[in-house]
């Protein structure tokens, strides 16, 4: 049955402001500011919130969700998303991808990500875990690479605003690598995945 989603993001400090700095590597990523993440009140299907809720948090580990709106339909936004082959269609992060197990697009396949110069990070080997055409669910976990965001995986779903819109929820769990803390690190993974998703926006409001 429909459930009403509300998601909360911590307070940080001014942390983020350098991590943009850090890593932004010349593109613009817009801040939301520092708040806790606006409640959202949004009618979906329980069978989706629940991949949302699936997320097991460790000790060591931070739970973060991102939310973005953006202008075109569900349809069009779904056809950039879906596309497990090719996140530098939208990811600035991302400089090269290349599936080396499975099928590009099914459920198992591996991909090797190479990253842009700039981050803490050189690659990343992705598993995707789920993808459901029907609900707009897609699912992957980090299974391999040279960066310090170990176990992080991330579940991404898609849904109509009732006025031929999107909003893209994103949430994520990670390990905290050694020497920071969990703030550092949600503030850290934030910036990155919410610059992607408003290059989606971007995008997605072109096609």
């Amino acid at each position: 049955m429909p459930s009403s989603v509300q998601f909360q993001r911590y307070n940080t400090n001014n942390t983020e402001m350098v991590t943009v700095n850090a890593i932004s590597n010349g593109v613009n990523c817009a801040k939301q500011g520092r708040y806790v993440l606006t409640a959202l009140k949004l009618t979906v299907p329980e069978t989706v919130t629940n991949h949302h809720d699936a997320h097991i948090v460790g000790p060591n580990q931070c739970y973060s969700v991102v939310i973005q709106t953006i202008n075109a339909s569900v349809s069009t936004v779904w056809s950039v998303v879906r596309r497990f082959d090719n996140p530098q269609g939208y990811k600035h992060f991302v400089k090269s991808c290349n599936v080396v197990a499975g099928d590009g697009i099914r459920v198992g396949a591996l991909r090797e990500v190479r990253l842009v110069s700039g981050l803490p990070a050189v690659s990343s080997t992705e598993r995707l875990d789920i993808l459901d055409e029907e609900r707009h669910v897609i699912s992957f976990s980090v299974v391999g690479g040279i960066h310090r965001l170990r176990n992080y995986r991330s579940v991404t779903t898609l849904h109509g605003d009732g006025n031929g819109g999107t909003v893209v929820i994103e949430s994520y769990v990670v390990d905290v690598p050694h020497g920071n803390t969990k703030e550092e690190t949600c503030s850290f993974v934030d910036t990155i995945v919410r610059c992607n998703l408003q290059s989606l926006a971007q995008i997605a409001e072109k096609l």
